[in-house]
């Protein structure tokens, strides 16, 4: 590709989007850039501490099932305390119960804080989702979330790279780094991001109920999205779960498995952003039927590979579901949110992934162990089909999309035009800087846009 050709499609896949987005987006880099707990927790178990595999396999379901236990709490506290305080409040307890864990030493007592770690670090994801959509235009969303997914990525891949060099000088080290960024995590959004939550008027609050949990268990349409999710979430758990035990019993080494999925790394933060903007633009029922359907074959296809090379093949084709897949996912679950029920949706969404995160090791060892990897695969292609199929069935006639409640302040105030692409860099990177300004919660004014209602 041309200089000039590559340079204007950075410029447009970065360009129009408020500061207070790029704020928290170098919010989610640094946050993901410190990850050592969730990548080294077993080693640091079995290796460090001396316990046994079983015990370690215990203490990760913990911090999974605390995932699961904080996804609706934190959706809750979204909605009612609102979008920073949540984040405040997540990203704070994560420093403190991370730094913690670097001491205790009681198999107990570090099972009990792996939990609240778990809870802790999970929480901050519905509020994150909640304030991009609500600072975000709607044309802009895929986008914006394909640009936070980058970030997450291209952190833990650094993060990943640089912790095993940490690890081999000292865990405890590498626990009290990822509290420090967490907490400059914490300081960033109290510093630099303003409450994006909407505010209703008296005549709003009389026209329309308050949004429930109830009220997200009833609405049809978007549980059957959060079951499909939790489907295809299983199917990408593989990657971490099944895909090492199944190249292990075929005789690959640890290293030829670090290889094949680092595969997977490098593809999103190569392609994350030029897939996005050809895909931003066109169906998403389409895009999650094709996505669920190579995701599923993708891993199928794992039942063929006999070499090292075959099985980065195979990698690269559900990467390229993943690299769809996720901020189109994302996405609908705004459209399908009622604008002050965000959190609360959200919440529900995030808890899929983290209820797959607890089932998906169930289910790839007892499938390896009774019947072979190859019945584990086979379920894959089994369960991205299911997957397509619904999403073809639960997507039609979608509701249109909420326009964004908040714009990051500028020169013309809060509704005032979008920011250029300098600025846009300058909001990204002024954190390390620290040469960008403050700035200032805009003023909370009765809101005029309707409110999408749940479509069951």
């Amino acid at each position: 590709m041309p200089v000039t050709a590559m340079r204007r499609a950075v410029t447009e896949s970065v360009s129009g989007l408020p500061r207070a987005f790029w704020w928290l987006w170098t919010s989610t880099l640094v946050n993901r850039l410190g990850a050592f707990v969730a990548t080294f927790m077993a080693l640091y178990l079995t290796l460090e501490r001396g316990y046994s595999a079983s015990y370690a396999g215990l203490v990760v379901a913990l911090h999974g099932l605390g995932g699961v236990v904080s996804s609706l709490g934190a959706g809750v506290m979204t909605d009612r305390l609102g979008r920073r305080p949540t984040l405040l409040v997540a990203q704070a307890s994560t420093a403190v119960t991370v730094a913690v864990l670097a001491f205790v030493e009681h198999p107990a007592a570090i099972a009990g804080v792996a939990f609240l770690v778990g809870m802790a670090s999970n929480a901050s994801r519905p509020a994150v989702q909640a304030m991009m959509a609500d600072i975000v235009r709607p044309e802009d969303r895929v986008r914006a979330f394909s640009l936070n997914y980058w970030a997450i990525n291209l952190g833990f891949a650094i993060s990943s790279a640089g912790a095993g060099f940490i690890a081999a000088y000292s865990y405890r080290a590498g626990f009290l780094i990822e509290a420090a960024m967490t907490m400059a995590c914490a300081i960033l959004v109290f510093i630099k991001l303003p409450e994006s939550r909407p505010v209703r008027t008296a005549l709003e609050k009389a026209a329309e109920p308050e949004v429930g949990l109830g009220t997200v268990l009833r609405d049809g349409r978007f549980m059957g999205v959060v079951g499909l999710s939790f489907l295809v979430a299983l199917i990408f758990q593989q990657g971490s779960l099944g895909l090492p035990v199944a190249m292990g019993e075929a005789g690959f080494t640890p290293a030829d498995y670090g290889l094949a999925i680092a595969v997977n790394g490098v593809l999103i933060v190569v392609l994350q952003i030029p897939v996005t903007r050809f895909i931003e633009h066109r169906d998403p029922r389409r895009l999650l039927v094709i996505s669920s359907v190579v995701a599923g074959y993708g891993f199928g296809l794992t039942a063929f590979a006999g070499s090292l090379g075959v099985f980065a093949l195979t990698v690269c084709v559900w990467t390229l579901a993943e690299i769809v897949n996720a901020p189109t996912q994302t996405s609908l679950v705004v459209r399908l949110s009622p604008v002050h029920g965000r959190g609360r949706y959200q919440g529900m969404y995030t808890t899929s992934w983290s209820v797959a995160a607890l089932v998906a090791p169930l289910m790839s060892g007892f499938m390896i162990d009774r019947f072979g990897a190859e019945w584990l695969w086979g379920t894959c292609a089994l369960l991205g089909t299911a997957a397509a199929l619904g999403y073809w069935g639960l997507m039609r006639k979608l509701p249109e999309e909420t326009p964004p409640l908040t714009e990051a302040p500028g020169p013309a105030g809060p509704t005032g035009p979008t920011e250029t692409t300098a600025e846009a860099a300058a909001g990204a990177t002024g954190v390390i800087a620290g040469a960008a300004e403050v700035i200032p919660a805009p003023p909370a004014a009765p809101r005029t846009d309707s409110v999408a209602a749940p479509h069951p």
